[in-house]
Formats: C-alpha cells, structure tokens, sequence
C-alpha cells in the first residue's frame, strides 16, 4: 500500500453521506506498490501490438472481456455509447476511463484516490493470479502476489451491473477499508477500475473464514480471543467512523495462520444515524429479532446480537436454530428463548453470551462494557496458543 499523503497531522473527513468523521489514525506503509511506468523508444509499452491487443505475460491477469457495449480506444480509455445500458452510469465512469463516486472516491487503471487525500496505486500488470478463493454475491475473490513486493493479497473482483445500491456498496467498502486503522479489520492495499470491473487489493488471511474453521466447536479461551478481536473491531467501527457493520457472522470473520481474527466485509455497513430496521440487507439469520419485526430505528446493539450468535455457533459447531425454512427460523429468533452456550462452559461465558442476546436491545451491553466483562477480562492476559489452533482447524478442515 502506498499514500501519496505525506500529512503528518490528522485530516478531517466525510463519510460516504458526507458527514464528518473523526480524523484518520497514521497507517503502517507497505512497500511502494506500483513502479514508474517506462516506454520503450517509438512508443507505448505493447512491443509494437495495439494498446488494446497487448498480450498477458505467464500468469498474469487477464483484462475484462471488452464488450459490445465498449467503443474502442487508446489504452483503457472507456468510451460509452448512448444507446446502451451501461450509459446509465455515466454519472460515475467518466470518458477516460475513470470511476467517480461524486468526488468522494476516483478509481482509475492505476489505483485509486479518496477526497480526504489518501491515495493507492496498485495496477493489473503488476499481480499474478495464483487461485480463485471464492464466490460470492456480489464478486469473485482471487489469491494474487503483487510481483513489486511480493506480498500476497486477496482481489477482490465486482462486476459493475445496472444497479445502483451495488455501487454504493462499493463506496461504502472502500471507505471503511481505507479508513480502518485497527489491527482487527483486514488491511486495505489498494483498488483500480478497468472497464466494467472494479478490483480491489485486501489483506490475505491464509486460514479463511470462521465458519470453515470451529468445527465441533472451540475451547472457551480461543472463544474469548475471538471475541475480543470482534468486539474490538466493531467498536473501532462505531468510536472512530460511526459505522455499524450490519452483518456481523462467522463468514465474515477471517483468521490467518498466526492466529490473527479480523472483520471483514463492510459493504452493507451503514452510518448510525441513518440506519433503520426496515433496511433489510444483511443476512436475516443474524438479525436481531428488532430487525426481523422492522418496529424501529436500530443502533450498534443490532451487531451486538449478531456477534452473540456467531459466538453461539463458533462454540457449539453448529447454527443454533435448526429449522426447515427460513419463516421458522426468522419467527424463533422473535418469539423464542435466545440459545445459549454448551454447559461445560463457564458461568462467565454463559453470561457474557446472555447479555448480547437480551430481547430487549437497550439491555445489551455497549462496546466498552463487554471488553469490561469477566469473560474477556478472565483471558485478557492469558497466552492462548492461536496459531496452534488455526493452524490445526485449518488441517482438520483439509482433511
């Protein structure tokens, strides 16, 4: 990751809906990701083929399909015809190429640049794709090794579609991505914008999500590490950006070989002033029962249920309401008595997940309390082996 910002003082900032935000904390500089680009004499750097027809070198990445809908054009330059479907974004790409979300973010071939003056260059030609890790709803993610540094990311790849509300889940990703500063939210490297795709560069953890990882279950120390890591994540996310998460799940939970848990995922996230119930988006077998029943505003103790839950799962190896269809499902997480955890844990594990699974969300406990609560405090200073014990889930999953 590279910043073109040399500021040694904190900016001030807008989110996504243009309400100030707390200034950015200084973040840790990966090596430069991007080298000066040199032309060879006589001309641009394609050996003498058309800009557009240049070859991929062994490994690397190829461009998007260019579609009918694209014009033909120097370099990457986009050119869109009026009478296609994709014209309707005009508003965001630009003729030359570029992806403009209203000044707060411009993705370009090259990297991409944030109002607040932050700055990533990071560009196709300089990863190697080594596997596909996954689909999902809105994209594909592929293994890479940015060859300048050698450091190993996890691409994200989003193909842009007529909708409106995926666009403005990329903006709000990659603004809490670029922002995040805490050690529990997976490291931004950078985005680009080639034709209809949008790529963008995160960190990699090498032991994949929390669901492929407890098994029968985890023991009660790793289970409170893995709390602490969460908890400490969404509350960096409500204290430092005003940000709820709003799918909070074991999915979207990543863990690498060191034994590190981070939060990932922020493209349904929302600001807490303008987050309400009857926004359904997020996954419903987390929700709250308040969002389920769509009676109210809701705040951060919407995450704080969804973080109970996931905790319900991760110890007991299972999702904890076993029903047929989701109508069944949604109206137990209403009408009946929240799960709770496996009797051989402890009393304060027990507690710890009551209090995030209160019905009543103003009686679950803040952020700041449940770092406070005995279960974390139990294990804060104890050494629990991690690594240990992602590199043997890993292994067991493997098998």
């Amino acid at each position: 990751m590279s910043s073109n910002t040399d500021t040694p003082t904190p900016t001030s900032q807008t989110s996504p809906t243009g309400l100030p935000l707390p200034p950015l904390m200084k973040r840790s500089v990966l090596p430069p990701m991007s080298r000066p680009f040199k032309a060879p004499m006589g001309g641009p750097a394609t050996n003498g083929m058309p800009p557009n027809r240049r070859p991929n070198a062994p490994g690397q990445l190829p461009l998007p399909h260019r579609g009918p809908m694209m014009k033909k054009g120097p370099g990457l330059k986009l050119g869109l015809k009026e009478e296609t479907p994709f014209s309707n974004f005009s508003k965001y790409v630009d003729p030359s190429g570029k992806l403009n979300f209203a000044g707060k973010a411009i993705i370009h071939a090259d990297g991409v640049n944030f109002s607040n003056g932050s700055s990533f260059t990071i560009k196709m030609d300089d990863l190697l794709l080594q596997e596909e890790l996954g689909k999902g709803q809105y994209g594909t993610v592929k293994k890479v090794s940015h060859q300048v540094t050698n450091v190993v990311m996890a691409m994200k790849e989003i193909r842009l579609e007529l909708d409106e509300t995926k666009l403005q889940q990329i903006l709000m990703e990659l603004d809490v991505l670029h922002k995040s500063t805490s050690e529990d939210i997976v490291e931004f490297y950078g985005a680009f914008f080639i034709e209809s795709c949008v790529y963008y560069c995160m960190e990699y953890m090498d032991c994949g999500s929390l669901d492929k990882l407890y098994g029968d279950g985890v023991p009660e120390d790793v289970l409170a590490k893995i709390a602490l890591s969460m908890v400490k994540g969404l509350k960096f996310l409500k204290d430092e950006l005003s940000i709820i998460h709003r799918d909070v799940k074991p999915t979207n939970v990543l863990v690498n070989m060191k034994g590190q848990v981070k939060l990932c995922d922020f493209g349904v996230s929302g600001q807490l002033n303008k987050s309400l119930a009857k926004t359904n988006i997020g996954c419903q077998s987390y929700m709250a029962p308040e969002r389920i029943r769509a009676v109210d505003t809701y705040t951060v103790s919407s995450d704080v249920w969804s973080l109970g839950l996931s905790l319900v799962e991760v110890a007991g190896g299972k999702y904890p309401y076993a029903y047929d269809n989701m109508f069944a499902q949604l109206r137990a997480i209403v009408e009946e008595e929240p799960p709770t955890l496996p009797d051989h844990y402890s009393e304060e594990a027990r507690d710890f997940i009551s209090a995030c699974l209160h019905k009543e969300p103003s009686k679950r406990p803040t952020y700041a309390e449940l770092l406070e609560h005995p279960f974390i405090q139990k294990y804060h200073d104890v050494d629990v082996d991690m690594e240990s014990w992602a590199t043997q889930a890993l292994e067991s999953r493997q098998k």
